[in-house]
């Protein structure tokens, strides 16, 4: 069993609170399965493991519920995360530091938020990234569009301008791995 930070469940969660009120916040709960419901409900805490699977049914409950049905909301979800999230001492990492000097941090602390995989950031330009997910044992399209909405942001908040975003591949669309580049200005 793969496990996430609940600090990436909690964001997600607020998010439906903040954005769709206790109503959606009901609505939410109602959709989930039992066993969903019942971690939630046990309290997540945000520093503690939770089940990635929990991650995974609550982005796509929402998507279904607040979204398109497309999990682009996941996308928002990711940015979001990427704010809530983020503790006070990175907050001055993010202002001095540079989008790159961002992704190679991350790089460097994927196993806080994950119990599985790693990422990869490599420059390929100026101003410029690739983002892997490596040896991840459970790929799945919550995730990486998450990601994606967390890189986006990552960008902005360290003084940047998104130029372009992709996600170029993904193994849960059965290609070899996941791969996101990026751009700024």
């Amino acid at each position: 069993m793969i496990h996430v930070k609940g600090a990436a469940i909690t964001a997600r969660l607020r998010f439906v609170r903040e954005r769709y009120g206790d109503a959606g916040f009901a609505r939410l709960l109602g959709a989930l399965t039992p066993a969903t419901r019942a971690a939630i409900e046990g309290k997540v805490l945000a520093q503690a493991w939770a089940p990635f699977e929990v991650f995974i049914e609550v982005g796509e409950v929402a998507d279904r519920l607040f979204g398109r049905g497309d999990l682009a909301l996941c996308l928002a979800m990711g940015r979001f995360a990427a704010e809530v999230n983020l503790p006070t001492l990175y907050k001055l990492f993010y202002r001095l530091g540079s989008p790159l000097y961002i992704f190679r941090r991350a790089a460097q602390l994927w196993s806080v938020h994950y119990d599985s995989g790693q990422l990869a950031a490599m420059e390929i330009a100026d101003r410029a990234v690739r983002l892997e997910i490596v040896g991840f044992a459970s790929p799945h399209r919550v995730h990486c569009l998450s990601v994606l909405g967390w890189a986006t942001r990552s960008i902005e908040m360290s003084g940047g301008t998104v130029i372009s975003a992709e996600e170029v591949r993904c193994r849960a669309r059965g290609e070899e791995t996941c791969e996101i580049v990026l751009s700024w200005k």
